[in-house]
């Protein structure tokens, strides 16, 4: 009879695991089609896996002109950001696929290199007036502090009087409302609204409503100076992947959500966008994270990473990501079967959910690693990371059948999961406090350390069925590794696993607090203290970490009297 149960805890899970793996991914409606399925503007950067302004590696004239024929039906105009550095092609391929062009010039701190971008600016923006229509002298350098305002004044006047084509300079809203003297000398204001970046997060549901409201009171600082001057919207969007910030939840769904609700709103009041960007720019990972890399409507690859259209799914490959975790499951399984038809059905079962659970994980860390992964040295880190996530999964099946089948305790299997864990504990400080000290740009690891939570959780099942009881001894790491290991720095790292989870919402909350525009709407500390901390807490990717490290902290607590050893 026992093998009739393991085929039906087998058929049970199975069950189970595909209902909720095709609940989790259905198509979602993801609000009004974009009209025609074509946006007004977006931001090109025709950058390829291997190319980076940063390294000096730029793209070359056929990238250019496969990547407007791939946007071109997406889009009436692109809007650049350089015109040397191996954009200058550009405006030719522009006319070719029927695209018109709002030109950037890029300006840094460096005073010969911008003499040069000026003057090759001027001179394809002459040379190109069927093509580009506007000029953008300089991206967000008062934001990043490469300049005064005065200096940049005087490259906004130096290229106004040498083009014919209307001429202004782009950054986040909040600068212009620090210098508003800007308006004066632009032609049009270029403000760029990310309500993700916002030093206020706002969540998807009211991130269409805030652009309004941020034009509006651009426009209002415009109209009490005497200025009636058109207003586009030079960035805004939304990213698919990387960290949370408050309630700002980066998603495909999220990410179409927003964009679709924007063409809404910007078309409903006749405001004039620029949708960032065509595609997803992974030589942005270097100074942004992964959140960074992920803007596009295409991915690195040309692939879409969205619909303008209909339903969206969030992981349009959760069906092969399904069949990989079942087959490692099913090889787990095959491997114990005979073993597991001498246990108890519960215990079989509570056997066969951990495998399977150890299986999604594995492949859904996979699956996102390496899609996240965008340099050599990531790719090695996360073929490293899978490699010591399988070798864990392998032996916490070890003891938990152990456990299970109430063997005695082997030594060298619980000087390995000892071992294994303890680099997990080490890295997982590393993370913590990485993420405590400077973590605006850091994702939360919770994929790369799911297994071994996981798997302190599972040997405590485990435990627990075994011994029909629970008791505070059976959290000991002597207890769940079934050695007798346990050595005085285990406390080190368990009080400081679980001083970071403090550490990680002090910097959170203070990344919040600093924050320019945070400070001028909430001027006092005892104002802007719980505003910040609810930002922090709220997120859930912060709060699935804090949940990891605590759980990875338990085994090291120095538990030692009357262990539950088996």
């Amino acid at each position: 009879m026992r093998p009739t149960k393991l085929l039906f805890c087998l058929m049970f899970i199975f069950a189970v695991h595909g209902a909720i793996a095709w609940s989790l991914n259905r198509p979602q409606d993801a609000g009004v089609d974009v009209p025609s399925g074509k946006l007004r503007s977006l931001s090109f950067a025709p950058y390829r896996e291997g190319f980076s302004p940063i390294e000096e590696k730029f793209p070359l004239p056929e990238h250019i002109d496969a990547d407007l024929g791939l946007i071109a039906d997406k889009t009436h105009t692109i809007r650049t950001y350089s015109i040397l550095g191996g954009m200058q092609p550009t405006p030719e391929f522009a006319r070719k696929h029927g695209v018109e062009m709002i030109q950037g010039g890029w300006l840094g701190d460096g005073h010969a290199s911008n003499k040069k971008e000026i003057a090759a600016l001027i001179e394809a923006v002459n040379a190109h007036p069927d093509v580009i229509k506007r000029v953008l002298v300089g991206n967000e350098v008062l934001l990043r502090k490469d300049m005064d305002v005065d200096t940049l004044i005087s490259y906004i006047r130096q290229v106004k009087q040498a083009v014919k084509q209307p001429v202004s300079y782009a950054d986040v809203w909040s600068i212009y409302l620090k210098y508003p003297q800007l308006m004066q000398e632009v032609d049009f204001i270029t403000v760029h609204i990310l309500p993700y970046w916002e030093d206020e997060p706002v969540a998807i549901e009211d991130a269409a409503g805030h652009v309004e409201k941020i034009v509006q009171q651009i426009e209002a600082k415009a109209h009490s100076m005497g200025l009636n001057k058109p207003i586009l919207i030079g960035e805004s969007g939304w990213p698919a992947a990387g960290r949370q910030r408050g309630q700002a939840v980066p998603s495909v769904v999220n990410e179409t959500r927003f964009i679709r609700s924007l063409i809404e709103v910007v078309n409903r009041h006749g405001l004039d966008y620029n949708i960032v960007e065509a595609f997803n720019q992974p030589w942005k990972s270097h100074n942004e994270g992964v959140v960074g890399a992920n803007w596009g409507l295409l991915t690195i690859d040309r692939e879409p990473v969205f619909p303008l259209t209909g339903p969206v799914y969030e992981n349009p490959d959760w069906l092969a990501h399904f069949a990989w975790a079942t087959g490692l499951w099913l090889l787990l399984v095959a491997a114990y079967f005979k073993k597991l038809a001498q246990l108890s059905w519960p215990r079989q079962l509570v056997f066969l959910t951990l495998a399977q659970a150890c299986g999604v994980c594995l492949v859904t860390l996979a699956s996102f690693a390496w899609f996240t992964s965008y340099s050599l040295w990531q790719q090695v880190y996360t073929l490293l990371i899978i490699a010591a996530n399988s070798v864990l999964g392998a032996l916490l099946l070890q003891r938990s059948y152990a456990i299970l089948a109430e063997q005695s305790a082997a030594p060298t299997l619980a000087h390995r999961l000892r071992s294994v864990y303890l680099f997990f504990g080490i890295l997982a400080l590393y993370k913590t406090y990485s993420l405590a000290i400077n973590g605006r740009y850091l994702s939360f690891p919770v994929e790369q350390f799911a297994i071994p939570a996981l798997g302190v959780c599972g040997l405590i099942v485990c435990l627990c069925l075994a011994q029909r009881r629970f008791c505070r001894q059976m959290l000991c790491f002597d207890s769940l590794s079934g050695g007798d290991s346990q050595t005085p720095r285990d406390r080190l790292l368990a009080y400081f696993l679980s001083a970071g989870t403090f550490a990680v919402v002090i910097g959170e909350t203070h990344e919040f607090m600093a924050a320019y525009d945070f400070i001028q709407a909430h001027p006092s500390f005892s104002e802007g203290l719980p505003v910040a901390l609810g930002y922090t807490l709220y997120n859930q990717q912060l709060v699935a970490w804090l949940l990891c490290i605590l759980v990875l902290s338990i085994p090291f607590w120095p538990l030692r009297s009357g262990k539950a050893k088996i």
